[in-house]
């Protein structure tokens, strides 16, 4: 399914869980609405209709959430999740991916749906869109918010921020990154996963994982890069007004855990922190149970 965002361009969407949505697989069931959320078939039924919305990582698509999907639908809430600009099903325009832009293409799903009173979880750079999309648009649709290895507060180094990843190493990163993307990515591949710390992550995972990145679009890919290590979320994390649950991994190579989540989580107003100690930055596949169980209490509260 497909909705038009706020300069024409058409973005990919699955909503399941919802009775008008009939598309073979979860949603064809009716997972997640209230006259479905019962004890029977299988479904624990606590959702009571409740809207979750995923927002993906830079190169990755609505696909990267197949541990999460299943186990929120199963227990009564209706997941909705998109293919940002540029990635998966969606189109490849040639402009349009500054925060700015993809945070008001988030707008723009809300609105399509008419969403109330939702949960917005999103990891790496899906994460800052949303933080960017509460700046922009305010919470009136937005009952909640998970920020899962996110790219924030901002993580280059600059005069007032002294603790930022030099722009001379981002700027070499983004080189590697143009000259030779699959190598880019496999240098990284392991490290995404925290491997060396005995994490139970398949070769064949890992292989699944770099596939789904590849088949962004090249330009989306350097441009979405841009955006999570350039941009500046500081003015507005102390603004947001609604229960914040921050989680992050002690390993993350790609956000690292004191630039990002610790201080995070200090910087917006009464937020939950969850740190795991041997996660990286793909913690939504190799920590997906405990990351599953500490959302569903953050929703649940």
């Amino acid at each position: 399914m497909f909705f038009e965002t706020h300069d024409g361009t058409r973005l990919f969407y699955e909503d399941y869980g919802h009775e008008d949505y009939g598309h073979e697989g979860y949603g064809h069931e009716g997972y997640g609405h209230e006259d479905n959320g019962r004890e029977d078939n299988g479904r624990e039924g606590h959702g009571h209709g409740e809207t979750l919305v995923f927002v993906a990582s830079a190169m990755l698509s609505t696909d990267m959430w197949e541990y999460q999907l299943p186990f929120f639908l199963e227990r009564g809430y209706r997941c909705v999740a998109f293919d940002r600009r540029g990635h998966g099903r969606s189109d490849r325009p040639s402009d349009g991916y500054g925060i700015d832009s993809t945070a008001d293409d988030l707008a723009a799903l809300l609105e399509h749906l008419d969403l109330r009173d939702v949960t917005l979880i999103g990891h790496s750079l899906g994460g800052a869109e949303i933080a960017r999309y509460l700046v922009r648009h305010g919470a009136r649709r937005v009952a909640r918010v998970a920020f899962v290895a996110a790219m924030l507060p901002f993580l280059t180094r600059t005069d007032d921020n002294p603790h930022g990843l030099p722009a001379e190493a981002v700027a070499a990163s983004v080189a590697r990154l143009r000259a030779d993307r699959p190598r880019w990515l496999a240098d990284q591949a392991q490290a995404f996963f925290a491997t060396h710390l005995g994490n139970d992550v398949s070769p064949a995972l890992v292989a699944h994982t770099m596939a789904q990145c590849l088949a962004a679009a090249p330009w989306a890919t350097l441009q979405a890069q841009r955006a999570a290590l350039e941009t500046d979320h500081r003015a507005g994390l102390p603004e947001i007004t609604v229960p914040v649950l921050v989680v992050h991994g002690a390993a993350d190579f790609s956000a690292p855990v004191e630039l990002t989540g610790r201080r995070t989580a200090a910087m917006v107003p009464g937020a939950t922190y969850r740190e795991y100690p041997t996660a990286g930055h793909g913690l939504y596949a190799s920590h997906h149970a405990e990351l599953n169980a500490d959302l569903l209490a953050f929703i649940k509260g």
